[in-house]
């Protein structure tokens, strides 16, 4: 064989081999990209984003579009030849793999903390929301959690309202362990509750509870020190004038709460706040309308770019990431709380585009 032929048959074979091993070889990385992009104004899955009941609505005009990351599945390895092109790709991001998955925490772990953030967004969004619009919201102490194998186990539940400790009112959760800690371990501790399902019912039928109980503890001791505890966390929950729903289903994560929150002051205001035009946005929010920052900041422009977006309202703390690569078109907005996003929208609906604060790569 001649020897060029014989060189060329052994680099063609080398990189036959090379290809091989770079997709049969796992590599320790996921990637991120563009996700959907959901209106919050509109339907999904045939189903309106946005119910609300009991409260009169108005009609509403163009998007306030959330927008999302899409990653690989926790199980998924990547071999070297897709993360290689996840490298090239422009809108695509390798992380290494620990990056979004943790090694001291379960697959099932994970998802139920994803689970429980977009569920908390959702409460921050109403609650930020009708703030916004100066409708009072209530709230009353709850058992966040049961710690397991606690003197709390299998007699107070998650979602229990907490009306008194030993006959003493509770208005907020600190009061709790103020009360219990007042206590030695093994002294007895009384609770008086409202049962979860029956606090459900009356907020959902917009009525008073009928049923409370009480239930006498053993208090234990805490892990760390002397202090008294029955093996609880207590939280707030808040009870709200109206029913406001919000369906969307395979979506995790509190980043969507700031678009939730602007979807609903449109509904409950007369008037389009969008003009009819195309935002999108993210951030999260907490219950006083305060927008606090996300991951994937460039994925999710990307996304919102590709579905039709021109404006994209941004967490003040993601503008300079989200700068450095602003996709042609977009007009990326930076917002601190609801009350800035609210202003931006009235910009934009007015066409003052000259106006609004905008995310430079500088910070």
């Amino acid at each position: 064989m001649p020897r060029r032929t014989a060189t060329m048959l052994a680099s063609l074979l080398m990189l036959i081999a090379l290809l091989c091993a770079g997709v049969l070889i796992p590599v320790p990385y996921a990637e991120m990209s563009p996700g959907p992009t959901v209106n919050t104004l509109g339907e999904h899955d045939g189903e309106p984003v946005l119910q609300i009941s009991g409260h009169k609505t108005y009609p509403t005009s163009g998007n306030l579009n959330m927008t999302t990351v899409r990653v690989t599945g926790s199980q998924y390895r990547m071999n070297l030849v897709e993360a290689v092109y996840g490298w090239i790709a422009h809108d695509n991001l390798v992380v290494p793999h620990s990056t979004l998955y943790p090694d001291d925490k379960t697959p099932d772990e994970l998802n139920q903390e994803t689970a429980e953030e977009f569920s908390q967004s959702q409460e921050s969004a109403k609650v930020a929301a009708l703030k916004q619009l100066n409708i009072p919201v209530g709230s009353r102490t709850v058992v966040a959690s049961v710690v397991k194998n606690s003197p709390a186990e299998g007699q107070l539940h998650a979602g229990d309202v907490i009306k008194a400790v030993d006959g003493t009112e509770i208005k907020q959760p600190g009061d709790v362990a103020k009360l219990v800690t007042k206590h030695q371990p093994g002294q007895k501790v009384t609770f008086r509750v409202v049962p979860a399902k029956e606090a459900a019912a009356a907020e959902k039928e917009k009525r008073q509870p009928v049923t409370e109980q009480e239930i006498t503890l053993t208090t234990g001791k805490a892990p760390d020190d002397k202090r008294a505890v029955v093996g609880i966390q207590a939280g707030t929950d808040h009870t709200f004038p109206f029913t406001i729903n919000i369906k969307l289903a395979d979506v995790g994560g509190p980043s969507a709460g700031l678009m939730f929150a602007l979807g609903i002051v449109d509904k409950l205001t007369p008037g389009d706040l969008t003009g009819g035009k195309f935002v999108a946005g993210t951030g999260t929010i907490d219950d006083n309308g305060k927008v606090g920052p996300i991951g994937g900041v460039e994925m999710k422009t990307v996304g919102a770019r590709n579905k039709g977006a021109r404006f994209f309202l941004t967490p003040k703390d993601n503008c300079a990431a989200a700068a450095k690569d602003k996709p042609s078109g977009l007009t990326l907005v930076k917002v601190d709380t609801i009350g800035d996003a609210m202003g931006a929208l009235e910009k934009i609906r007015s066409g003052d585009s000259a106006g609004l604060p905008l995310c430079k790569a500088g910070g």
